[in-house]
């Protein structure tokens, strides 16, 4: 398991990750809907989790969630790269009743996200543009390529829900190993 903090005038966090888990989390970011996505990512991409945060949540939830992605993502840059005997590329379309969103994830070292979600809105207290800004921080710091892009659906909390395990078991795929895929590149690096 590997660990890494964070702490800031906004936020103090702790993050603890094993990528070969068996779907162990234990998470109190301060953000009830955030632990429930977090909780499918890590129960999705069989990676092991423990994520504490003390966050500026009495003036709303954005610095947790940012920081958090931040964090999270460095962690996963810490354990993928570089990219030896890995698939590096992974994909997958996930239901949750009438809503059903897709993930096509390469492990590049090169940051990038679309993100075609359209939830303006809130899921309880959440802001659901929070969503975006997660997955922005997540990606960036991981060095992933990312397209996470609704299909279908109606309901928020499914569209969102659908769109961490859509990104969870895309990079399950992704980190699965090939030991004949040596380095996945005609770079020979990654």
């Amino acid at each position: 398991m590997i660990s890494k903090s964070r702490k800031t005038k906004e936020t103090d966090i702790t993050i603890s990750l094993e990528v070969n888990g068996v779907q162990k989390s234990k998470i109190d970011t301060g953000v009830g809907f955030l632990d429930h996505m977090l909780d499918s990512f890590s129960r999705h991409s069989l990676i092991d989790l423990e994520i504490s945060c003390n966050g500026d949540t009495h003036i709303d939830d954005h610095h947790s969630v940012e920081d958090i992605g931040i964090v999270l993502g460095s962690l996963l840059a810490e354990a993928i790269y570089p990219v030896n005997k890995m698939e590096r590329f992974g994909s997958a379309n996930i239901v949750m009743d009438e809503a059903c969103v897709s993930c096509d994830l390469d492990l590049s070292n090169r940051p990038y996200l679309v993100f075609e979600v359209d939830i303006a809105g809130k899921v309880g207290n959440f802001d659901t543009e929070l969503v975006e800004e997660f997955f922005k921080a997540l990606v960036l710091n991981a060095r992933v390529s990312a397209h996470i892009v609704l299909q279908r659906g109606k309901n928020k909390h499914h569209i969102i829900e659908a769109a961490f395990k859509a990104f969870a078991v895309a990079l399950r795929r992704a980190m699965q190993k090939n030991e004949r895929a040596g380095i996945p590149s005609t770079k020979d690096m990654l």
